[in-house]
């Protein structure tokens, strides 16, 4: 693989420089700030925080890709987000649904197939084709609402939040190369914006369900 190879995936960039997406870029400050702000509301919370910090991440991942735009920087975008779920999906089964933790580890490890199988479901369909990595997550989402709905129905409430906003945020992810004639600045850095909210909401309500138990 050619880790310094140029990629030009979004309808902001057009051209090779460090500066060619400064909106995609700077609109990386929102996950920064959502961290920041999760951070002073979870002390006590080692899982919480952990999310804080990958959350962190994730906006310093984006930016490096929405900047270098190359390869590696496309793997320091996607990895924190691949763990981001993994981590929150294990936090859920073991504290809501309060698995093993063994079990909750299993069943975070078992959305990597289910994300692969039901992301090639999602890429079949036209307008789910540029996201179909992503849209496997808000079902997910979705899914643990309804099972969770009469458990902890704040939880569930919450989540079906979180999938709400984070549909809003797919779809403007979607969008940005269709609307790019029309909107020369793209919408993709909506999608950084929502997804912040929508990572720090899913702390949030991971973190009120902590202080009630």
């Amino acid at each position: 693989m050619d880790w310094m190879r140029a990629v030009d995936a979004y309808c902001e960039r057009t051209g090779p420089e460090y500066w060619a997406e400064p909106v995609n870029a700077l609109t990386n400050a929102a996950f920064l700030i959502a961290a920041l702000i999760m951070w002073r509301r979870t002390a006590g919370l080692p899982l919480a925080r952990v999310l804080c910090l990958i959350l962190f991440v994730i906006g310093v991942g984006s930016y490096l890709f929405h900047t270098h735009a190359q390869v590696w920087a496309g793997v320091a975008d996607s990895m924190p987000i691949a763990l981001y779920i993994l981590t929150y999906v294990y936090a859920i089964n073991l504290h809501v649904w309060r698995w093993r933790w063994w079990v909750a580890a299993l069943g975070a490890l078992a959305f990597i197939p289910y994300a692969v199988i039901v992301g090639q479901g999602f890429a079949a369909l036209p307008f789910f084709t540029v996201s179909a990595g992503y849209w496997p997550v808000p079902l997910l989402i979705a899914i643990y609402a309804m099972l969770l709905r009469d458990r902890v129905p704040q939880v569930a409430a919450g989540l079906a939040l979180g999938a709400a906003i984070l549909v809003l945020s797919l779809t403007f992810r979607s969008v940005d190369a269709a609307l790019c004639p029309a909107i020369p600045l793209g919408t993709h850095f909506m999608w950084h914006i929502l997804n912040a909210l929508m990572l720090g909401w899913m702390i949030e309500v991971y973190r009120r369900h902590m202080l009630r138990v």
